[in-house]
């Protein structure tokens, strides 16, 4: 029996969720433990980017 029509799920969503979740925190908490502004601003676009390619993959997703 062979089932071709069920989609296989890709594992970018976990990864940019975890990516998400990482940089979010790293921003959050980076004045608590003295981290520096360079280091926060960047986690702060990681985090924004991750967001602009779980909404890509989102809108592609429901697209298809």
């Amino acid at each position: 029996m062979n089932n071709d029509n069920v989609s296989t799920r890709s594992s970018s969503p976990v990864l940019l969720w975890l990516v998400l979740v990482v940089s979010a925190a790293v921003n959050a908490a980076g004045p608590l433990v003295g981290l520096g502004l360079p280091v926060r601003t960047v986690a702060g676009a990681v985090a924004i980017g991750a967001i602009a390619l779980l909404i890509t993959h989102y809108v592609r997703r429901r697209r298809a």
